[in-house]
């Protein structure tokens, strides 16, 4: 095999592997925008959910807060549902106390 032989199908390696990852850099683009669109993007492009932290308490439980169209809420995640713990409205600082617990 010639050096030439052996450059040609190296090249015809890169060439290959740069269409494939462009499709799929083109894919993932298009499956994002799609995704946007039937998740509610409104007010803006902001969306209606947005997660803010989580914090695990054992194997499948753990703590939420998320942020739905400007209210705060923290919710209780385990295997058998979700349980909301306490609920902030728009504006209001979300700090955690015993009484925003009860």
């Amino acid at each position: 095999m010639t050096i030439g032989a052996v450059l040609s199908s190296l090249f015809a390696v890169v060439i290959a592997l740069a269409a494939v990852l462009g499709l799929a850099w083109v894919l993932l683009k298009g499956l994002r925008k799609w995704q946007d669109r039937f998740q509610g993007d409104e007010e803006g492009g902001e969306r209606p959910i947005r997660f803010l932290r989580a914090m695990p308490l054992g194997q499948t439980e753990r703590v939420v807060m998320v942020e739905v169209r400007g209210e705060t809420m923290l919710l209780g995640v385990t295997a058998g549902g979700i349980s909301l713990l306490a609920r902030w409205p728009e504006g209001a600082p979300a700090a955690i106390t015993t009484e925003s617990l009860r």
